[in-house]
């Protein structure tokens, strides 16, 4: 208790650490109250109807990440997701369009100029999903709720939601370059997080209401989830060392013994980003189909939009996998770390340098990528088990599952940041066993 407080005294000390989580306080306290704004023209008293159409099946999912704003009717109804399918597509379109690697390749201008794409393509799909997401609010409320209709009603409504979600990608960009750590995935987290008081004490309640040993099922369950927090934690920071051997140099008239370090490679080098995209995919159905709740479809439409379904789950598993290669492809670049070593004298033993050396890593990576990729996907659809055993649904999100990954690589990230700036300024780190390791950024 006595190093936190010290660690604590440490933080404030330092005026840029100090300002950066001020200032990323502040700006997610102006996003959460923003998810309580309702969207002018609606009653307020009457969201109930909608809150309890929204509690289950993917629109539960849905509520989840945009922080309570759905089922709110917020004017940040839409959340962050959109901005996340633009960055897909812009990323995919990275790969197969000349144009967008020549950007790639430009550096700083480049990436500039492939972020004001994004921001385009993500007020288009705006302009899609708040015409949907208007319709679906006629259906789910009654027409007492409206207190405007017509034209001007959906027209000042689409506007107001697309700015909204703007204001939500510019919060997380502020925290970004001012805050600490990754802004978008923090706005996300602190959305799930707002969720877990009420999932955690929904889920206690319908256990203490149980005949016959509820509570010791509640404490199983908690043993459970602590079993796939410590999982997750090992899932994200888990690396496979490469061996590097390092040529001995000769500098005037002295000669420089070899020495040998090594390169972590992480078994799951990216992140948490490719469960958050898929999760992403899975929700364009639900939108395409005005954001229908799975009791009024029927035939696939059901099925995908209801998260316990094999079809749901068996997609979303293929789509984790898939994007777990094509992201760690993006992230990882052999070639460069092969060309890196071989201009510093360095070699992995019994690998040639140059393009062996590149292959070798590729193999290497392409190997603990797959079982990386095999496991974050059964955490991701550990939360459809969970609901399939009788956990409360409100709960049964947190089991695991998207928002269980991104709340422990979001966390982990952002303690990787201030202990940097702690080791930076000669402080002690956060832990006595070791410096923290993150996930980077999502």
């Amino acid at each position: 208790m006595k190093r936190f407080i010290q660690t604590l005294r440490n933080i404030w000390k330092i005026e840029d650490l100090k300002n950066r989580i001020l200032t990323t306080l502040g700006l997610l306290l102006v996003y959460r109250l923003g998810t309580h704004i309702v969207l002018p023209g609606i009653n307020p008293n009457e969201l109930s109807a909608l809150s309890s159409k929204t509690a289950e099946g993917v629109l539960g999912l849905l509520d989840m990440f945009s922080g309570g704003a759905f089922s709110n009717a917020s004017i940040m109804a839409l959340g962050i997701m959109p901005y996340i399918s633009a960055s897909i597509v812009i990323q995919l379109l990275s790969i197969a369009v000349p144009y967008f690697q020549r950007l790639q390749r430009e550096g700083e201008s480049g990436r500039r100029k492939i972020t004001q794409l994004t921001r385009y393509l993500t007020i288009i799909i705006l302009l899609l999903q708040a015409p949907s997401y208007i319709a679906s609010l006629h259906g789910m409320l009654p027409p007492s709720a409206f207190v405007m209709t017509g034209t001007l009603f959906t027209v000042t409504s689409v506007i107001i939601l697309t700015a909204g979600t703007m204001f939500v990608m510019w919060i997380g960009e502020k925290i970004t370059d001012r805050g600490l750590g990754n802004g978008i995935s923090l706005v996300i987290m602190i959305g799930i997080i707002a969720r877990l008081p009420f999932g955690l004490a929904a889920e206690f309640i319908s256990r203490v209401e149980e005949q016959g040993g509820g509570l010791v099922i509640f404490l199983v369950e908690m043993i459970m989830i602590a079993v796939v927090i410590i999982f997750a934690i090992l899932l994200i920071r888990g690396t496979r060392k490469v061996s590097v051997q390092y040529a001995k140099r000769i500098v005037g008239t002295k000669q420089y013994g070899g020495t040998r370090q090594y390169i972590p490679l992480k078994v799951n080098a990216a992140g948490v980003m490719p469960i958050i995209f898929a999760q992403a995919l899975m929700f364009i159905p639900v939108m395409l189909l005005g954001y229908s709740s799975s009791e009024n479809l029927t035939g696939v439409a059901a099925a995908f939009a209801d998260y316990t379904s094999a079809a749901y789950n068996i997609t979303f598993a293929l789509l984790i996998i898939g994007f777990t290669y094509f992201y760690t492809a993006i992230t990882v670049n052999p070639n460069q770390m092969a060309e890196d070593m071989k201009r510093n004298g360095g070699f992995i033993p019994g690998v040639k340098p140059g393009k062996r050396t590149a292959e070798y890593l590729d193999t290497i990576m392409s190997r603990i990528t797959l079982p990386g990729s095999l496991f974050l996907a059964l955490v991701a659809i550990l939360p459809a088990f969970a609901k399939l055993a009788g956990v409360n649904n409100q709960f049964a999100g947190f089991y695991g599952g998207t928002s269980l990954l991104i709340m422990v690589g979001v966390i982990l990230d952002t303690l990787q940041q201030i202990e940097s700036h702690l080791l930076m300024r000669h402080y002690d780190g956060l832990l006595k066993t070791g410096r923290i390791k993150g996930r980077r950024s999502i």
